[in-house]
């Protein structure tokens, strides 16, 4: 598989030209280079099931370190003061340092669901639901980077499970384990889907669950509110 230094240079030169093609889309610098970054780290996430080394600790390090960070905004929309959001993003940050890699360590594989296609989703959807901005296009800019840098990993890793020997392509024990839907492990297998389901719900409804802290959202921040826009806008273009 791909060591640690190949996954650093393929997901942050995705996320350089990540952040460029924002950038040329018309997207502010700063959430060009914020999504660029992004992409970059996220493509250490998959080795949160490395059982010790480099990438575990890399990858818990980026993960404590950022997830507070894309927080800032939407504890900003709820009406926390400066003090609570330090104390909420310190928390989180220990939360994870500690907490959660150390559930990654007793109770993951390597090379387990978590290098899996419903990981990167689920990986995009954590992200959605941890960061909130004024335009979903900027949050949904935000999502798609770390979707990318982690689909850099598990793709990486099929690639280096092809070998060419003797004018042939071969394939090493180790193909197919990262670019995957299943795997062996029912339990991980249901696992894996339930909080793809429990995530998805919570975009789904994530407005409806932030007007419980007393944020109106001023712009179409959900699945629901982009639809209902839509069929609006169809409507309005149709009665014309």
């Amino acid at each position: 598989m791909a060591d640690y230094r190949t996954h650093m240079i393929v997901s942050t030169t995705a996320g350089v030209l990540y952040g460029l093609g924002g950038f040329q889309s018309g997207l502010p610098i700063e959430s060009c280079i914020i999504g660029g970054a992004l992409c970059s780290v996220s493509g250490m996430l998959p080795d949160l099931d490395s059982d010790s080394g480099i990438p575990l600790r890399e990858a818990v390090g980026f993960a404590s370190a950022f997830i507070p960070m894309l927080m800032v905004d939407r504890l900003q929309r709820i009406g926390m003061s400066h003090e609570r959001m330090l104390v909420t993003t310190i928390v989180v940050y220990f939360c994870l340092r500690f907490g959660i890699a150390e559930l990654f360590r007793r109770y993951t594989v390597h090379r387990g669901m978590w290098h899996s296609m419903p990981a990167a989703i689920s990986a995009a959807l954590f992200a959605f639901l941890a960061c909130s901005c004024e335009h979903m296009g900027l949050r949904l800019f935000k999502t798609l980077a770390i979707f990318i840098g982690f689909m850099s990993h598990i793709l990486l890793d099929e690639i280096w499970s092809i070998e060419f020997r003797r004018g042939r392509y071969t394939f090493k024990h180790s193909f197919g384990t990262a670019l995957k839907f299943w795997s062996n492990s029912r339990v991980s297998n249901i696992f894996s889907y339930l909080l793809l389901a429990i995530l998805c719900t919570l975009a789904y409804y994530d407005e409806g669950l932030m007007q419980r802290f007393g944020y109106q959202a001023r712009s179409p921040q959900t699945a629901v509110d982009w639809l209902n826009h839509l069929r609006q806008h169809s409507q309005n273009l149709l009665t014309r």
